[in-house]
């Protein structure tokens, strides 16, 4: 089974992407994570993008179709896959369709996470991490069980990603909903679209996501 996990910057797509991951044994796909990888590699694609990096330029969509095209070939992929945060525009999505079309595979559902845009900056802005082993917590939703302590490690120093501020996080949604949001409509044409409540609880969120994928 292959699926996209739909919706603007905090809404769970990560978090959610790792529980189906675990549960159905489909591999989470990153964008990022897949171009470092590649980058690392020296693969052909990955040292286009390289250049491209560092040069202070953004990643055409060719080169990330290029390193999609090569990750799913891998064995890992086989099962399945789970896209987060890719596609981001309607053209984006049509290069994803010529790809997996040419694999002779499909998109069997796009999962969209429905979210509100004020909620999301209060869940964004409130993210912390421990800054020795990445534990996630929130101001309001997750706090250590011993204030200033993390419950994973017992480190006492946690971390804020500069841009989880309410400027940026405002911004970064605005860019969602025109360049991201056509895609409810491009899929709702093609009728793989699939709509969850994502301000739900964490494992409300879940549960909706494997009503859908049990019904695939």
């Amino acid at each position: 089974m292959n699926l996209i996990l739909l919706g603007p910057p905090g809404a769970g797509k990560g978090t959610q992407a790792k529980r189906i991951e675990e549960a159905r044994g489909l591999v989470q796909l990153s964008t990022g994570d897949m171009l470092r990888a590649a980058v690392k590699a020296g693969t052909e694609v990955g040292m286009k993008a390289k250049a491209v990096m560092e040069a202070g330029e953004l990643v055409s969509d060719d080169i990330v179709i290029g390193i999609i095209s090569d990750r799913v070939d891998e064995p890992d992929c086989a099962d399945g896959f789970i896209l987060d945060g890719f596609p981001r525009t309607v053209a984006q999505a049509e290069a994803l369709d010529t790809l997996l079309t040419e694999k002779g595979k499909t998109m069997d559902v796009v999962i969209e996470m429905q979210v509100e845009d004020d909620p999301l900056v209060g869940r964004i802005t409130g993210r912390s991490t421990c800054a020795k082993c990445g534990e996630g917590y929130h101001d309001e939703f997750k706090k250590p069980k011993v204030e200033g302590v993390c419950d994973k490690c017992g480190h006492t120093e946690f971390s804020r990603r500069a841009d989880d501020n309410e400027e940026t996080v405002r911004s970064r949604l605005s860019a969602y909903h025109a360049q991201t949001a056509p895609l409810i409509g491009y899929y709702g044409e093609k009728g793989t679209l699939k709509s969850i409540d994502g301000m739900a609880a964490i494992d409300d969120v879940t549960a909706q996501i494997n009503a859908v994928l049990d019904a695939v």
